[in-house]
C-alpha cells in the first residue's frame, strides 16, 4: 500500500520525526524540529502528511539499528512520489555507519550525524542521495530553539560528546568529545522553557555531571537552574560514578528544586570486569559514592544500569554483581545483555558468554531486582506524594498519572475536575507494585 505522498499542498514543506533511543535522542530531535522550522518547515503528527521523515537513531544496541532499518525500509517501500517526500536517518546509528547505509538501504535520501542538524536544509535541497557525518568538536547548537513538544518536562542539553571511552560503548565515537554550552546559555533556555509554560527540566549530557564551561561547574550549574523563578523540579541524567563531586552533592542535598533521584550506571558488581571496562571507579568507591549521597539527600531513589555477559565474565563476576545490586539495594535498574559494537575497544574481544548463559543471568538479575523495587514502592503505600501530573493514565479510564520527586509513576483517582497537565497535586498512595504506585488525589483544604 502506497500512501507517502507528502500531500500538504504547494509551497507548505513539513517533516515527521522518529526518535530512538535516549533521552539525547529526544532532545536531539527537538534540536531538529527547531533547525527545520527555521527553514520554513512545518511539523505534522503522521509520516502519510509528511514531505520530509526522518528516523532519529540510536547505536548503543544492534537489536535497536535493526528495528530502526526495518522501519525505515517500510516508510520506503510505502513512498509513492520519492520527488516529493524526502527519507533520511539521523542520529547515532547514522553517524556510526556513515555513508554505508546509503548502500545498504535503497531508497534512503539522506544520512545525518549529530553535528550536522544544522546543514538539514542543503541536505533536503539535494538531487541525490547524500550524507552528512563530520563531527564537529565545536558544535553545541546554540542559538537554534528546540521545538518542544507537550508536557511538563523540558528536555535541556547542557554538554555534548564524551571523553570516557568505556571499551563497550559508542557514544565518543559517534557523538565526538565532550563540550559544554556556557551557563549563561543553559540558564536562559531553563527560563523560556518555565516561560512557556514547562514545570520541570532535566539537564542533559553524556556524563552530565562533568559539565564544565571554565567558570562554573555542574554544582553551579543546578543551583543556577534551580533558582530561576517558576522552575518546580529540575533533574539530570546520565551522571558518571566518577565524575560525582562534592559541589553537585550539596547542590542535590540544599536546593528543593533538584529532585531526590539518580540515575547512577554501575554496568558490574565485579571489580575485574570494571577495570575491563575502563570505567574509572572500583566496588568500593561505587559504594563510598552511593553512602555519601544517601546521607546527605533525604529520600534518595538511585537507579542503574547493568550490563551481564561482557567477554571474559565469569560465574563468580556475576555472582558479585548480583551480591552488590543486592548490597546497595537499587529503586529500579535498567538491564542489559553485552551487545558487541564495532569500533569499540570491545569489539575485537572474544565472546566467553553465550547468548543462551547472558539471557539466564538477565533473567535472574530481573526477577531480583522486581522484588527490590516491590519491596521499595511499597514502603510508599499509606504516605503522601506531590505527583506532577504528566496525562492520563494508559489503563483507568478517567485516571491520571504522573511522577513523584523520585521519579516514580503515579497512577491516581482524580477528585477534583478540571485537573491538567503540569499541575502539582498531593496523592495519598495506597497500593504499588514493582513499577507503579497507585492512590488518590487529595483534597485540598
Amino acid at each position: 500500500m502506497s500512501w507517502l505522498s507528502g500531500s500538504q499542498g504547494p509551497g507548505v514543506p513539513t517533516f515527521y520525526i522518529e526518535s530512538y533511543g535516549c533521552q539525547m535522542n529526544l532532545a536531539d530531535s527537538e534540536i531538529i524540529g527547531g533547525a527545520l522550522t527555521e527553514r520554513g518547515y512545518r511539523p505534522v503528527a503522521e509520516p502519510e502528511t509528511a514531505s520530509v521523515i526522518l528516523l532519529n537513531t540510536c547505536a548503543i544496541r544492534e537489536n535497536a539499528e535493526r528495528r530502526v532499518a526495518q522501519r525505515v525500509r517500510q516508510l520506503i517501500a510505502a513512498r509513492n512520489d520519492p520527488g516529493r517526500v524526502r527519507i533520511g536517518l539521523a542520529g547515532c546509528m547514522a553517524q556510526h555507519h556513515r555513508d554505508r547505509l546509503l548502500e545498504r538501504i535503497p531508497g534512503l535520501d539522506f544520512v545525518v550525524g549529530p553535528d550536522g542538524y544544522r546543514r538539514l536544509g542543503d541536505l533536503l535541497e539535494a538531487d541525490d542521495p547524500v550524507a552528512h557525518v563530520r563531527l564537529d568538536p565545536r558544535e553545541t547548537y546554540e542559538g537554534i530553539a528546540p521545538l518542544r513538544g507537550e508536557g511538563p518536562r523540558a528536555w535541556v542539553t547542557i554538554m555534548r560528546g564524551c571523553d570516557r571511552f568505556c571499551t563497550f560503548c559508542v557514544v565518543p565515537y559517534v557523538r565526538g568529545r565532550e563540550r559544554s554550552l556556557p551557563a549563561e546559555v543553559i540558564t536562559t533556555e531553563v527560563r523560556q522553557a518555565v516561560a512557556d509554560g514547562y514545570r520541570e527540566v532535566v539537564l542533559l549530557g553524556q556524563t552530565v555531571n562533568s559539565y564544565h564551561d571554565g567558570s562554573s561547574d555542574f554544582g553551579e550549574l543546578l543551583r543556577n537552574c534551580a533558582a530561576v523563578e517558576g522552575i518546580e523540579r529540575v533533574r539530570f541524567t546520565s551522571p558518571h560514578p566518577a565524575d560525582m563531586t562534592e559541589s553537585a552533592i550539596a547542590a542535590m542535598a540544599e536546593c528543593p528544586e533538584v529532585c531526590p533521584y539518580i540515575h547512577l550506571p554501575l554496568q558490574s558488581g565485579s571489580d575485574r570486569i570494571l577495570a575491563d571496562m575502563e570505567r574509572g571507579y572500583t566496588t568500593g568507591q561505587y559504594r563510598a559514592l552511593v553512602a555519601k549521597l544517601r546521607s546527605a539527600i533525604d529520600e534518595l531513589a538511585i537507579s542503574t544500569d547493568i550490563i551481564v555477559g561482557y567477554p571474559g565474565e565469569t560465574e563468580n563476576d556475576f555472582e558479585a554483581t548480583s551480591t552488590l545490586m543486592n548490597e546497595i539495594d537499587f529503586d529500579h535498574a535498567f538491564l542489559f545483555k553485552y551487545s558487541r559494537r564495532e569500533a569499540t575497544k570491545a569489539w575485537n574481544l572474544e565472546e566467553t558468554v553465550s547468548e543462551e548463559e547472558k539471557g539466564a543471568r538477565l533473567t535472574r538479575l530481573i526477577e531480583e531486582q522486581e522484588r527490590r523495587s516491590a519491596a521499595w514502592n511499597q514502603a510508599f503505600v499509606g504516605r503522601k506524594a506531590e505527583v506532577l501530573v504528566e496525562g492520563n493514565a494508559k489503563r483507568q479510564t478517567g485516571w491520571l498519572a504522573g511522577k513523584n520527586p523520585q521519579f516514580k509513576t503515579v497512577v491516581f483517582e482524580p477528585t477534583r475536575p478540571g485537573l491538567r497537565v503540569g499541575e502539582t497535586v498531593p496523592v495519598i498512595i495506597e497500593a504499588a507494585g514493582p513499577h507503579t504506585l497507585r492512590g488518590r488525589e487529595l483534597a485540598s483544604v
